[in-house]
């Protein structure tokens, strides 16, 4: 069964999606995949006193949840709700029609009809003066933060620099980010298990 802490770090880190930048999430998540959860206990409350990025009171209990020192996670910023985000979403990439999407077909090879994943979906987020950004959604039974490490890696070794993968639990509340970029998402594939995310 995964550890509370690693679960309570993946999810929080899945709330922060949008919130924190790629480049940070990206490693952030990398490094729980590879098992670093301390160092992310204390990078994790830095970056978000640095970006000036606050938490609800659920996501204030999961940084102290996953062992971020106390003082640290009470210095960060409170919030009554979780931020608009800025970004739209789209089923196509604008360059998609012309050169196809030899990334997707990758992806769907090597995660179709695997065991503890259900639905691979993916969606393009825009936002005024950043490239188009593929966001991979995936729902998934158990290892949530090592299937993202797995996907990420394979992503970056794809060209993606900063890959956004969203390995979904069963059971989690969807962020409006997530609504918004499930809402547009085309199905790559299906793994093994009877999972689907509304």
């Amino acid at each position: 069964m995964q550890d509370d802490a690693e679960l309570n770090a993946h999810e929080l880190l899945l709330r922060l999606a949008g919130r924190l930048s790629d480049d940070q999430l990206w490693r952030f998540r990398d490094w729980l995949a590879s098992g670093a959860l301390p160092v992310l206990c204390r990078v994790l409350p830095r970056a978000l006193l640095h970006d000036r990025i606050g938490l609800t009171v659920q996501e204030h209990g999961q940084l102290r949840a996953i062992g971020a020192a106390p003082g640290l996670a009470s210095s960060v910023l409170g919030l009554d709700e979780v931020p608009a985000h800025r970004y739209t979403f789209s089923s196509e990439s604008p360059d998609q029609a012309v050169t196809g999407d030899s990334v997707g077909v990758v992806l769907g090879a090597t995660l179709r009809n695997r065991v503890g994943v259900g639905d691979v979906r993916c969606s393009w987020r825009h936002a005024v003066g950043e490239p188009s950004r593929r966001v991979v959604l995936a729902s998934a039974t158990a290892d949530h933060h090592r299937l993202t490490g797995e996907v990420q890696r394979m992503l970056r070794a794809l060209g993606e620099h900063d890959p956004c993968v969203e390995v979904l639990p069963q059971g989690f509340e969807l962020t409006p980010y997530h609504l918004a970029a499930l809402d547009v998402s085309d199905l790559l594939c299906t793994g093994a298990a009877d999972l689907v995310h509304s």
